[in-house]
């Protein structure tokens, strides 16, 4: 099984975009395709399929965007990513997008044929929710890489001798033969070979190639990696004699899962704070971009909520300007964090944020509370999630509520069990929820659920400290929530062909925005 890392999986990647599901893993994927041909690319030919996801959203919500910066080698943080397509011109790539079938089974899938005067390959891969990935096939053999190794290609006409040679240095790694139209042997490691070993490869008769491709996420995965628990049940077990609290569980889990030291994860997490904190802060300024529906309403908000003239709810209105501020951040093209996506980025961080802030606690205890959402993800992330054009938006904003949840009854000193309800309440409130969203662009109705989210995440921390029944356990609501996201229809699944997505006003609103993006094209 490939365990989920709290920082590769749940928290993060650290990114602008409106999506972290098509700008952020789009990136992903165009980096390996970066690697796989040296940098240096002259045409490149994307493949979507008319029934998944991306047909339909590939440009509005970020794909091409993030795909682009990719191909450049940029990092999903780059502020140059709004302007990829200009830098791509730049840069002499020719880029054709041709909507066809392609047999694909994953909704989110990109076919990518990739070439310069030397050489042709071809990646398939699908982005699986939060901006996480994985390679599904290269040059029309089968593979299974997300990015969290590195991996190096050994194209050979001779697969048998390159394969002897690499078990023969005894580098412990993963080495796998691909006999196909182009045969290599893939090679997963923790570093890319020494030289010398290089070297020697390129001297094995039959070898034409050697390719090596970076890790594109931030926490590297072992061969044979151990975690102490990956579902509640063994969390509990694992727990029985050692009473450990649930943000110390979370640093063991994460510490164990990456092979780091606990004082590099709480590290880990108190950047991941930081960056929240500024997107917060950013927000309550003010924000602006053009290509976006909503400008920049929390401002006004902090304003009336200052000057007394809300509806009292000290806590509940400063949760609700958080989530407000880190969502506009996000829509005009500010550094956030997917957590877990970047269509929920408000409702977790905004809820835990703004209780621990109206609360009076300190970073170090806003830190333990995003380790326990984070590992209430993990969960989330090894048994059902996060894409919304797999689940709907009870994958996102719910599973952004659940984690909230668990995180806020820590900041109001409850217990493990009682994080462990409130999650529990919240992702049951959440099941069902579709994502539809309007104009085509991750704005609205995202705003207002990602608002509900976070309050459905407090409401449910309060019951659970109050000790109500949840009455079904999280292990089973997280596998409910996947078999629910099965059922829901695929125009209710981020393809902008149901719901509020193809309402008249959505569709004025839409082809508004195209109209000015057109204008200002030209």
């Amino acid at each position: 099984m490939n365990y989920p890392s709290i920082f590769n999986d749940v928290v993060g990647p650290v990114m602008r975009g409106p999506s972290s599901s098509h700008c952020a893993a789009s990136l992903r994927i165009g980096r390996i395709c970066h690697d796989l041909m040296d940098g240096r690319i002259s045409e490149i030919e994307i493949d979507f399929d008319p029934n998944g996801s991306l047909a339909t959203t590939h440009k509005e919500q970020g794909s091409d965007m993030g795909l682009f910066g990719g191909f450049l080698g940029w990092e999903a943080y780059d502020e140059r990513l709004v302007d990829s397509e200009m830098h791509i011109g730049a840069a002499g790539i020719q880029i054709k997008i041709n909507i066809k079938d392609i047999q694909a089974e994953h909704p989110n899938t990109y076919q990518i044929t990739l070439k310069n005067p030397w050489e042709t390959h071809q990646v398939i891969a699908i982005s699986t929710g939060g901006g996480m990935i994985e390679v599904i096939e290269i040059d029309g053999a089968k593979v299974s890489l997300a990015g969290d190794t590195f991996v190096t290609l050994i194209y050979s006409t001779d697969l048998q001798k390159v394969g002897h040679y690499l078990e023969q240095t005894e580098l412990g790694n993963e080495i796998e033969i691909h006999a196909k139209d182009k045969t290599f042997v893939s090679l997963k490691s923790q570093a890319f070979l020494d030289q010398a070993i290089l070297e020697e490869l390129k001297e094995i008769q039959g070898v034409t190639q050697i390719k090596q491709i970076k890790p594109v996420l931030p926490v590297l995965t072992r061969k044979n990696t151990v975690v102490p628990f990956i579902t509640c049940d063994e969390l509990f077990a694992y727990n029985e004699d050692k009473n450990l609290s649930l943000w110390e569980l979370a640093v063991r889990y994460e510490s164990m899962r990456g092979d780091i030291s606990e004082e590099e994860v709480l590290s880990k997490m108190n950047d991941i704070r930081i960056i929240l904190k500024n997107a917060v802060e950013t927000g309550l300024k003010g924000t602006k971009f053009e290509d976006r529906i909503l400008g920049p309403q929390s401002v006004k908000f902090k304003s009336m909520m200052e000057e007394k003239k809300l509806v009292v709810g000290d806590v509940l209105n400063r949760v609700i300007m958080y989530v407000s501020a880190i969502m506009e951040v996000k829509s005009s093209m500010g550094v956030i964090v997917a957590a877990p996506t970047a269509g929920s980025c408000g409702a977790m961080s905004g809820a835990v944020l703004g209780v621990s802030d109206s609360l009076g606690l300190s970073d170090e205890e806003t830190v333990k509370a995003l380790m326990i959402a984070g590992l209430i993800g993990v969960f989330i992330a090894a048994h059902s999630t996060f894409a919304a054009e797999v689940g709907g938006c009870q994958a996102e904003c719910g599973s952004g509520a659940t984690m909230a949840a668990a995180a806020i009854v820590h900041l109001a000193g409850g217990n493990l069990n009682q994080s462990i309800s409130a999650a529990s309440m919240a992702l049951q409130s959440s099941l069902g929820m579709i994502c539809d969203p309007i104009g085509n662009r991750v704005e609205a109705p995202c705003l207002n659920r990602n608002v509900m989210a976070a309050s459905n995440a407090l409401s449910c921390a309060n019951m659970a400290l109050a000790d109500y029944d949840h009455l079904i356990p999280l292990d089973q609501v997280i596998e409910t929530m996947y078999e629910v996201g099965k059922s829901i229809p695929n125009t209710l699944r981020c393809t902008n062909l149901g719901g509020l997505s193809i309402t008249k006003a959505a569709k004025e609103i839409e082809a508004r925005l195209t109209q000015k993006h057109f204008y200002k094209s030209c």
